[in-house]
């Protein structure tokens, strides 16, 4: 086994948007996790949000005709309530805010608006750049787009009142995807890596990464995409996570930081 100095080294280079200046800083602490359950989840589902409330799952999926919204039941993985979206737009992240859903597309610079019961579509909101990830506090939702920069939205007005830059070791984090918020944290899925950052949403400092490797068997990867959904249950404190095209949706327990 490597050394975890070296090993947080190769992590770092790994990383999108790192390079060699970035590992000669000191690295935020790595932890593991250990599987709780395992739940079924739709293979054909392209994982783009995912979110917890009141018993049960939310979860959006994307892909031009394929895009949708999705009530799941968690112990069998069956989809309880779904509505397709827009067929000529990419579903992204979703989020919940009082009775309404709200969903981004990757590319088409809208979102959508939906009732959290019916799923009747309510309304559309503009803005700027790409739509990748949300997750919200209990004053504001935040946006990922991709870049190193989460933006901050007025639930109401679904307007942007402003914006943190994330970097980690003195370097910007870029591809920060699927979010949610966890005890006060921002936990984003590094898109394309095995990788969650824990951010603090005040500094935009990474304060961790959750190295997620090896959660799917060899079998189950070969028909995967990547990792990309988080949800969490802050009444038993779970972590659910899964990936675009999993079979499998995890509830996992987070463990260490690792000894470096």
């Amino acid at each position: 086994m490597r050394p975890l100095r070296l090993y947080l080294a190769i992590l770092l280079l790994a990383l999108p948007g790192f390079g060699c200046a970035g590992v000669a800083r000191a690295a935020a602490p790595v932890y593991g996790y250990e599987v709780v359950n395992r739940y079924p989840h739709d293979p054909e589902a392209f994982t783009q949000g995912l979110l917890w409330r009141d018993g049960g799952l939310y979860e959006s999926t994307g892909q031009i005709g394929r895009s949708s919204i999705r009530k799941v039941e968690l112990a069998s993985g069956k989809v309880l309530q779904r509505v397709a979206t827009d067929p000529f737009q990419f579903g992204e992240g979703i989020v919940d805010w009082g009775d309404r859903l709200i969903q981004l597309t990757w590319q088409g610079r809208k979102g959508a608006i939906y009732d959290l019961d019916s799923f009747e579509k309510e309304g559309d909101f503009a803005y700027a750049g790409e739509g990748w990830g949300l997750t919200r506090d209990t004053t504001r939702i935040i946006m990922s787009d991709g870049t190193p920069v989460l933006r901050f939205l007025d639930p109401n007005t679904l307007q942007q009142t402003g914006q943190v830059s994330v970097s980690a070791a003195g370097t910007p984090i870029r591809n920060l995807n699927e979010l949610e918020w966890v005890e006060g944290e921002v936990w984003a899925n590094v898109w394309q890596t095995n990788f969650i950052a824990r951010i603090d949403p005040e500094s935009g400092q990474v304060l961790g990464w959750i190295d997620l490797n090896g959660l799917l068997d060899p079998a189950q990867a070969a028909g995967a995409d990547v990792l990309n959904g988080i949800a969490y249950d802050p009444a038993s404190k779970r972590v659910f996570v899964t990936g675009k095209l999993w079979p499998t949706l995890f509830e996992i327990r987070v463990t260490g930081p690792k000894q470096q």
